[in-house]
């Protein structure tokens, strides 16, 4: 598949590099890549061209600026076709900084990030509890994140390719 989009293996080396470290300069990275800062830029912005790199994010430690609550929301659903129209409800609390259609118990799981307890009760009761097409939910509140980290692409194997639809 990646072959399909025309990505190769400095490419992939871009990406796992910049995954771990977005805030390295072209120049740098193209140094440690054994290419020119302009061919990063070049290949940057055709990733980019291709929908493979969404923007950059700075990371920032939300409990050392006050947002001290991270909870995980089971979202039941009272039928599965109220999807779209959930998730699009959902979009429009703040709060709620991710959110996955699951199998198994729930049929969506969301993660809230919140100042203080008082601020994940009103977003549960006043607003998540209030979405047309909800049944019910279940509220995980975290108690510590233990690490976080980015997937490393294998740059050494080449990439998959689909043929006619075929691999």
């Amino acid at each position: 598949m990646a072959s399909s989009l025309n990505i190769d293996k400095l490419d992939l080396k871009i990406i796992n590099e910049m995954m771990h470290d977005a805030g390295i300069s072209y120049a740098d990275l193209g140094k440690k890549l054994f290419v020119s800062g302009g061919t990063i830029h070049v290949r940057m912005k055709k990733l980019q061209e291709l929908g493979i790199v969404k923007g950059t994010r700075l990371q920032v430690d939300l409990k050392k600026i006050g947002y001290d609550v991270t909870a995980f929301v089971g979202i039941y659903l009272e039928k599965s076709s109220l999807y779209d129209s959930v998730v699009k409800e959902l979009k429009r609390i703040p709060e709620i900084v991710r959110v996955n259609y699951t199998t198994g118990n729930y049929s969506i799981f969301a993660e809230v990030v919140c100042r203080d307890i008082q601020q994940l009760r009103r977003v549960l009761h006043d607003e998540l509890q209030k979405v047309k097409g909800i049944e019910r939910t279940e509220t995980f509140i975290s108690l510590e994140e233990s690490f976080s980290r980015s997937v490393s692409i294998d740059t050494e194997e080449p990439a998959v390719s689909e043929k006619n639809g075929k691999e």
